[in-house]
């Protein structure tokens, strides 16, 4: 009889996880791999100063979370990748994020760069900058503070890949000193986070340190590939000068995630990064498929045939005054219409009116 009655629940939880299982299956956005999982980061989510082209280059990101998290459903998308300043309301409260995004039903799928509470800033030093991130000042404490995060947010987030820009790119391009001691940095990061799940993932950003091809090919030689991964920006590696699909095949053991950006045709293969003085002048970033820089089929060639298994997520900066792409939710349409019509990606179609409230 307990035989019996200890079979009963595994049979009902057997049946019940078939259920989901066939769900998911069904649920599946890629018709061609259904591992693929999609998102937006929260950059999208956001207002510019009115200040003109000339004027300030950093936008205000919203930090409310439900809107957010509300408008990623009402688009299809199964999951959100927030950047640090709009987590830091959660920090010591992990459980209330995770309630919060199960209640929505939108997975937190990753945080972006190491959130910081809220405090004085460090003071000024005279001289060069720190660098903590290629071995300079503040490097011990960089280490232990993405330890700290990686144990005490990410891991009770159930996240298990960390988006991360590495810092600010020195005035004349990193040298081959610098490129080793931010391989080392980031192998003793992901060797510590590793330990609580969390994957560091370095993420190639122009006017960062791992711009250029020959930094982007340094850092990963130099990197424990069981320790170090790599997210794969397809705006930021064309605006690097590189072949964004051929880069994604060379790499793609070590990739945990897509972030999906468009640019210009004109910065394809180009000899030097476009610089922060022209996106201030107009924006190099494009939603999805609006700015035709990127050969996203091509990369989703890949994707499909070598069956990457995670998030790929549109990673767009949120609309300038008059720049003629209309309001945050335009731009999240355009990218959800053009993976639909162009990659046959099953998003619901999109809505007439979006639910991001920009005030």
């Amino acid at each position: 009889m307990t035989m019996i009655q200890n079979r009963r629940p595994f049979l009902t939880t057997a049946a019940a996880a078939g259920v989901c299982a066939a769900s998911a299956a069904l649920a599946a956005l890629d018709p061609v791999n259904p591992d693929i999982k999609f998102g937006t980061t929260g950059s999208i989510f956001g207002v510019w100063p009115n200040t003109g082209p000339q004027g300030a280059i950093s936008m205000k990101m919203s930090t409310d979370m439900r809107n957010m998290l509300m408008d990623c459903k009402h688009y299809g998308l199964e999951g959100f990748e927030p950047y640090s300043g709009q987590v830091v309301q959660y920090l010591g409260n992990p459980g209330a994020l995770k309630k919060l995004s199960d209640e929505i039903g939108v997975a937190i799928a990753c945080i972006g760069d190491l959130p910081r509470r809220p405090g004085p800033a460090p003071a000024a030093r005279a001289g060069a900058p720190d660098y903590p991130w290629l071995g300079g000042e503040g490097r011990a404490k960089l280490i232990a503070d993405m330890e700290e995060c990686a144990r005490d947010f990410l891991q009770p987030l159930g996240i298990d890949h960390w988006k991360n820009n590495m810092g600010a790119r020195p005035p004349e391009g990193p040298s081959d000193d610098q490129l080793k001691r931010l391989a080392d940095v980031a192998n003793e990061i992901g060797r510590r986070t590793l330990k609580y799940g969390v994957r560091l993932s370095l993420h190639p950003h122009i006017w960062g340190p791992m711009e250029r091809e020959h930094e982007f090919r340094r850092i990963m030689e130099l990197t424990d590939p069981k320790y170090v991964f790599l997210i794969m920006d397809t705006g930021h590696n064309v605006l690097g000068g590189m072949d964004t699909v051929k880069i994604v095949n060379e790499y793609f053991p070590r990739i945990t995630e897509f972030h999906l950006k468009d640019t210009f045709p004109q910065y394809r293969f180009n000899k030097s990064t476009p610089t922060q003085a022209q996106h201030r002048t107009k924006s190099v970033y494009a939603s999805v498929g609006q700015g035709k820089g990127v050969d996203f089929p091509g990369v989703f060639k890949v994707m499909r045939d070598k069956h990457f298994k995670g998030w790929a997520v549109f990673d767009i900066d949120a609309p300038r005054p008059g720049d003629g792409t209309g309001s945050v939710d335009d731009n999240i349409a355009a990218s959800v219409r053009y993976m639909r019509d162009t990659l046959k990606v099953k998003f619901p179609p999109v809505p007439k009116k979006g639910l991001f409230n920009e005030a």
